[in-house]
Order: structure tokens, then C-alpha cells, then sequence
């Protein structure tokens, strides 16, 4: 039976991060990944260029837009056009093709792949992991990383992430051409969505639509905004490769480490619950639980619980105000829109929040405050 420092439970962009720096510090790290194949990932793929700073190697071979301007609407319409400041402060990438450079630089650092390896039960004994497959193949590990995506049923069997978890419902679209928007802009479309809103990113020869509800038990209407919004991106209503998920959302702070176990990216519930940005957490969690790992295998630290409070600090105290302003905006939308979005300084506080140079917490107060007043 192998036995492996890291065992790393997902080969998304969070556990191929994760993966690359543990091999990279010289772990033994196995990725253990249900789906065989490359799987086209039709979401989002809004990414701060500013997460390159975390990696050795160059993200841009994923990379197939850089945004410089963003285009909101209200039901279609009242448009603000926004140009956003800075060098490239936003990346839209194709999913399918982040994940696998992260985790072919996974495997170049020393990690290795096990697919499919669909995970059946997680035990721990004499101080390590013991993983075992649908089809009966076994590993031991000093340690477990679970990266398995906001279907994740580890990381609430062993209590990391919110107790309670917060589902945003959302519904994602690839299409090919570019249809009526331009390369280098991105579109954001509140008034259409209850509780949320709609995008669409461009790719290189594509666009990545997106509709998502993120207040609220209701179950969302995405054809009927896909039945507006794409014949107004120039498609027909029915175009385009399609994915629903339930995503996990940021729902309060939690411990994200256990005794040699952590979550990172979606499996601990860290997408933004306002943007609905998800890969800079993901990379993020990735890379912090992977310094942990490092230090903890290497008996510097007790244990993993610098990862817990590192993600707080860096991502979970602005993950609180980002939920407040969008228990607020997402209620009031129309009021939020006008007081928000067409304010002269909104775009440039997105652009910045998107980036990482400020956080939720440097214009929450002021943001409640006037949306509560004037909803009053």
C-alpha cells in the first residue's frame, strides 16, 4: 500500500494549487480525482490577475481575456459602461484549462495523479489517513487536503466549513462566438435575476454566461432570464452548453482544519457571497493551506490551526461585510442598483474589491448605511 505525505482530494484549481506547492516543498502528494478526462467547466472564470504573485511558473497560457471595461444594465437597460483602472486587474480564464496547468505543474513538482478515484471513506488510525476508493483501491496519508468542490461530502462529515451552508443556485452557459459583446469587456445584468444577478465574460472565441440567486429558498428562473438576456447577447435562447450547480458560499467563520485534515476553495466555503467570485479563494486557500501542511509535516507547528486564522484574516473578515451588503442589495436590488452600481466611484471600488487592493470591510458601512436610508 502507497503511503503519501498529502493526499489531496479533488484536481480542481484548489487542489492542484494545494498540490503543486506541497510537491514543490518536496512532499510526497498524491491527487485523488473522481472524473476521468479534461471536463469543459462553463463558469464563470473571473480571476484577479494579482493571484500570479502566488505561483512560480505563468498563468497566462489560461488566460484567454483581460478585462478593461464592464458594462452593467437593469432589465436591459439604464447601461453604465465603466472602465476599470489599472494593469490587467481582471482575467477570464477557460476552467478546464487552469485546472489542468495547475495540476500538470503539480505533477512536474513530483505529485502524482490517481484517476478515477472516487473517494468512498476516509478513516484516520495510529496518526494517519487511510483512503479508500469506490473500487477498492487503498492509500495511507500523514495528511488529507479536501478540494472537492461545493458537492463536497467530506468537509461536513469532519466538521470544517460552515455548519449551516449557504447555497447560491446558479446556472452557467458556454457559447460559441462572441456574439454581441467585445473583447476585453464583461457584463454584468441586475433586474432580470431575483436576488442576484447575471454575467457574461468573454472568452477567446466564446463567452461564459452566468445566472445566480444568492438570497433566499426559492428556486431561481434561469431559462426564463436566458430567454431575455441571450437574444440580447445575440444567441439564440436555447444556445450553449449548460451546467447548474448549488455553490457553497461564504456563511460565517468556521474552522477550516481539523487534526491533520483541511478544506480549501469551494469544499470550505469560501465564494464570495456578493461577486460570487470563487477562484482567488480557491488559489488563495490553496496555497495558505499548503505553507501550513508544509510547516505542520515538518513538525514546526502543533498543528494546522494557523490555516483557519490566516484564511480569517486574509479572506474571511471581508467574506462578513461582503454577506451583509448582499442581504441588503439583494433585497432591495433597484435601490442598490441606482445608490450602488451608478455611483461615479462604484466601478472603481468593484475593480479594486475584484483586484484585492481593498476589501468589503473598507466600504460596507457606508454602502448599508445609505441603501437602508433610502429603502426607509
Amino acid at each position: 500500500m502507497s503511503v503519501y505525505d498529502v493526499a489531496v482530494i479533488g484536481a480542481g484549481a484548489a487542489g492542484s494549487a494545494t498540490a503543486f506547492h506541497l510537491a514543490n516543498a518536496g512532499h510526497r502528494v498524491s491527487v485523488l480525482e473522481a472524473v476521468e478526462g479534461p471536463r469543459i467547466k462553463p463558469c464563470g472564470g473571473g480571476m484577479a490577475s494579482s493571484v500570479q504573485q502566488w505561483f512560480p511558473f505563468d498563468l497566462s497560457p489560461a488566460v484567454d481575456d483581460v478585462i478593461r471595461q464592464v458594462d452593467f444594465s437593469w432589465c436591459l437597460n439604464d447601461p453604465v459602461i465603466a472602465e476599470l483602472p489599472g494593469e490587467a486587474p481582471f482575467w477570464i480564464v477557460r476552467r478546464e484549462r487552469l485546472d489542468g496547468l495547475l495540476l500538470e505543474k503539480a505533477q512536474e513538482a513530483g505529485a502524482t495523479l490517481q484517476c478515477p478515484f472516487l473517494v468512498q471513506d476516509i478513516d484516520r488510525d495510529d496518526g494517519q489517513w487511510t483512503i479508500r476508493s469506490a473500487c477498492g483501491n487503498t492509500l495511507k496519508s500523514k495528511a488529507v487536503v479536501i478540494a472537492d468542490g461545493s458537492a463536497s461530502p467530506w468537509s461536513g462529515q469532519f466538521g470544517l466549513g460552515p455548519r449551516d451552508l449557504h447555497l447560491a443556485s446558479t446556472l452557467s452557459v458556454r457559447l460559441d462566438g462572441l456574439g454581441t459583446l467585445h473583447p476585453g469587456v464583461a457584463r454584468f445584468e441586475f433586474g432580470l435575476v431575483h436576488h442576484g444577478f447575471a454575467w457574461a465574460f468573454p472568452l477567446n472565441g466564446g463567452i461564459n454566461v452566468g445566472v445566480g440567486t444568492f438570497i433566499g429558498r426559492n428556486p431561481m428562473d434561469a431559462e426564463t432570464v436566458l430567454n431575455a438576456l441571450l437574444p440580447d447577447l445575440g444567441f439564440p435562447a436555447d444556445a450553449g452548453l449548460r451546467q447548474q450547480a448549488a455553490l457553497r458560499v461564504w456563511n460565517g467563520h468556521s474552522p477550516l482544519h481539523g487534526n491533520g485534515m483541511v478544506a480549501v476553495g469551494d469544499a470550505a466555503s469560501l465564494c464570495d457571497p456578493f461577486l460570487a467570485e470563487g477562484l482567488r479563494p480557491a488559489l488563495m486557500s490553496g496555497c495558505e493551506a499548503a505553507t501550513c501542511l508544509d510547516r505542520w509535516l515538518r513538525n514546526d507547528v502543533p498543528s494546522l490551526a494557523d490555516y483557519t486564522t490566516v484564511m480569517r484574516h486574509r479572506w474571511g473578515d471581508s467574506m462578513a461585510w461582503g454577506r451583509r451588503i448582499a442581504q441588503v442589495f439583494y433585497r432591495f436590488p433597484g435601490v442598490g442598483y441606482q445608490l450602488g452600481i451608478k455611483r461615479p466611484t462604484a466601478p472603481r471600488r468593484i475593480a479594486q474589491i475584484l483586484s484585492g487592493e481593498m476589501g468589503y470591510g473598507d466600504i460596507a458601512q457606508r454602502v448599508i448605511r445609505r441603501l437602508l436610508l433610502q429603502r426607509g
